[in-house]
């Protein structure tokens, strides 16, 4: 799939490299000289130009992107990419900081495809640290979407599947796996399950159900 992040800080960067670690096209458009060099520095292609600028998204190629995100620290900037990105046919991403009023939150919010909050994000790893993984649902990445845990019992008839290759309700998707006591990454493409098993997944929260049936069995 082929992304346009628009924005090179820490949430922007991190963003990319999670996505081209994954085999995904993307390019950064970032307005600010030092953030545009360090981006180019560590491999990303990028468009110099403000985010909120329909020609600096076209020369990033918003025509065949399939998503974009608005991940800088000013959300108008985030919000008129987006409906930039909305108006070239993109699934739209973008970046809200915890603190925004309830209004000016729905103001936006009900004209994206998804908001994300850097904050909440943060506390969730936090929260996974604390828990050393032992947990389930640990907390809510948007209104809609939830980061989950999973361990596959020992005897499911999953295992020997590769991971990728699980089948899943299309609102949720694997994106990090472990073998028992060890640490969570991005699965390879021939890494197939085993018996306790640890798997990571972002899920609608009304997939879950089915997830949990999907990967755990019933109770």
């Amino acid at each position: 799939m082929r992304f346009v992040i628009v924005g090179s800080g820490r949430v922007g960067l991190r963003t990319a490299r999670v996505l081209t670690e994954e085999g995904h096209d993307l390019v950064i458009v970032e307005s600010n000289p030092d953030k545009v060099e360090r981006a180019r520095k560590d491999g990303f292609e990028v468009v110099e130009g403000d985010g909120s600028d329909e020609n600096a998204l076209v020369e990033a190629g918003i025509d065949s992107a399939d998503a974009i995100a608005g991940l800088t620290g000013d959300l108008n900037v985030n919000f008129a990419a987006c409906m930039v990105g909305k108006h070239h046919g993109c699934r739209t991403v973008m970046r809200i900081d915890e603190d925004y009023r309830e209004d000016i939150y729905h103001k936006f919010a009900d004209d994206v495809d998804e908001v994300i909050y850097p904050e909440r994000l943060g506390a969730a790893g936090a929260k996974t640290a604390l828990l050393g993984g032992d947990f389930d649902v640990i907390a809510d990445l948007t209104e809609n979407l939830q980061l989950t845990t999973m361990t596959i019992p020992e005897g499911s008839e999953l295992i020997g599947t590769h991971v990728m290759g699980v089948e899943l309700p299309t609102d949720a998707r694997i994106y990090a796996h472990g073998r028992s006591h060890e640490r969570m990454t991005i699965p390879l493409p021939g890494t197939a399950l085993e018996g306790g098993d640890r798997v990571a997944l972002i899920a609608a929260r009304d997939a879950l159900p089915a997830v949990r049936e999907r990967l755990q069995g019933s109770a």
